[in-house]
């Protein structure tokens, strides 16, 4: 018999939570969502919060098999591939759906024209409805654009992990005014997708931005997502939350590390190929 758990890491930096999932009598395990610490004044990174999980992992003695992301994140550095090198034989992988993002951003950051937009950075993409297994673990993807068009969340036992689609209820749902983003398509993905899970299943949200100052929470269930989401629950209709979710985000900031996130992440997490001087460089595009 499978004994599921879940260990979450909240990096406080940038609100992310991070999770390693396990089986306790088989050690099978996989990573979600890990970060790369980066100090975007001294440009400067370091890989404290990615060394924490992997503590953890040596300490439980877990077989990692994957390192999945819900999708390219914007607002934190993938800690992938720094697992990927504790780990070489894990895998790293991200929805399908990932192609379009890079096509995308390509053209925002004039990347050179070898890149590749098809996604081969990954090790793995993932379709929709596919069962990743993982030892005795087993993993099921459900696309649920809107924060991007390549948002996925995974589905593992009774739990599912939300990426930023989903938020814990008291603070709603991500915002979806990024390139290719679409409050409509989020929309479908919690109320038609997400919400077609069972009440019980827990929910594992990506941030929590601690609301009203209180404590950290991390995990609540589709029952009360479902009841008490302040912006999106069973009982909101398309329009409202169109109107709501578009609103709100015309009024809200870029996040802090988007331009040096967005790069990295559509990359698999991998720097950009070193200059003649031997350094990395990130491009910054001004805007006028």
């Amino acid at each position: 018999m499978m004994t599921q758990h879940v260990k979450e890491f909240f990096d406080q930096a940038t609100w992310t939570l991070t999770y390693v999932v396990y089986d306790e009598q088989s050690r099978d395990a996989v990573i979600i969502d890990p970060v790369w610490d980066y100090d975007p004044a001294a440009s400067r990174l370091s890989s404290a919060s990615a060394e924490e999980v992997a503590a953890f992992v040596k300490d439980k003695s877990l077989k990692v098999h994957y390192i999945l992301e819900t999708h390219a994140h914007a607002d934190h550095v993938s800690g992938s591939q720094i697992l990927k090198g504790f780990y070489p034989e894990a895998k790293v992988g991200i929805g399908a759906h990932i192609t379009e993002v890079q096509k995308v951003f390509k053209g925002v950051f004039d990347l050179d024209a070898s890149f590749p937009t098809d996604g081969s950075q990954f090790d793995i993409l993932l379709e929709e409805n596919q069962i990743l297994k993982a030892g005795t673990l087993e993993i099921r993807t459900i696309f649920t654009p809107g924060h991007t068009p390549a948002c996925a969340s995974y589905v593992i036992g009774e739990a599912v992990f939300t990426g930023d689609a989903l938020f814990m209820p008291d603070y709603g749902t991500g915002r979806c005014d990024f390139p290719a983003g679409s409050a409509a398509a989020l929309y479908e993905s919690v109320h038609e997708k997400l919400y077609s899970l069972p009440d019980h299943y827990k929910v594992f949200v990506g941030h929590d931005y601690l609301p009203g100052g209180r404590k950290l929470q991390f995990q609540s269930t589709i029952g009360q997502e479902k009841a008490h989401n302040i912006q999106l629950n069973a009982k909101t209709t398309r329009e409202e939350f169109v109107h709501f979710r578009s609103t709100r985000d015309r009024s809200l900031s870029a996040p802090k590390l988007l331009l040096p996130s967005v790069q990295i992440n559509i990359d698999a997490g991998h720097l950009p190929q070193p200059a003649a001087n031997g350094v990395p460089y990130l491009k910054i595009p001004i805007r006028r």
